[in-house]
């Protein structure tokens, strides 16, 4: 009886600990697509200061 009640509590601290690397991944990707045309600038700023093409 006891193991069951433990078995219950690792399988919802995975199903927290996927909503939260979930919640990360949207923010991750919603900043993503906020500031990616000026990451994409930035290097291209570096690139043609380096002399490349």
């Amino acid at each position: 009886m006891l193991k069951s009640f433990f078995a219950k509590e690792e399988g919802q601290g995975l199903v927290e600990y996927a909503l939260i690397l979930v919640l990360i991944a949207i923010v991750v990707i919603g900043i993503l697509s906020v500031l990616g045309g000026q990451v994409s600038n930035v290097f291209s700023q570096i690139n043609s200061g380096l002399g490349g093409a």
